[in-house]
């Protein structure tokens, strides 16, 4: 089975900044893609950042200039730099991986549980 962990939410003031991490483990042959997406309350589940394996990264608009995603794959890790934060980032967020299993080689897309960011004014 393959588990995707996420860390490092919290409360911080408005302009504040928080980094998470999630590290994915388990019976894994390769990652492809990975991502951050967020979901506030009474709302769907939006994209935040992305980057696929080579490094190429995709941002919401909401948050272009203000967050960074980057992955480390040899921890088989990936993390999301929120700086310069807003009331409006409030959500859950949840990391999500494209992983292909070592036993069968099939690529399936896992999620972690999610973690709290909480931002207030």
């Amino acid at each position: 089975q393959v588990q995707l962990v996420e860390s490092g939410g919290g409360l911080v003031q408005a302009g504040g900044s928080l980094r998470l991490s999630c590290v994915v483990s388990g019976n894994i042959f390769s990652i492809n893609a990975m991502g951050w997406y967020r979901q506030a309350p009474g709302k769907q589940r939006e994209l935040v950042a992305t980057i696929t394996s080579g490094g190429s990264t995709n941002y919401a608009d909401s948050v272009k200039g203000r967050f960074t995603v980057s992955r480390d794959n040899v921890k088989k890790a990936v993390y999301l730099q929120m700086n310069s934060l807003k009331p409006e980032d409030t959500a859950v967020y949840y990391c999500n991986a494209d992983v292909r299993v070592a036993t069968t080689h099939i690529l399936n897309n896992y999620w972690g549980q999610g973690t709290q960011v909480t931002v207030s004014s």
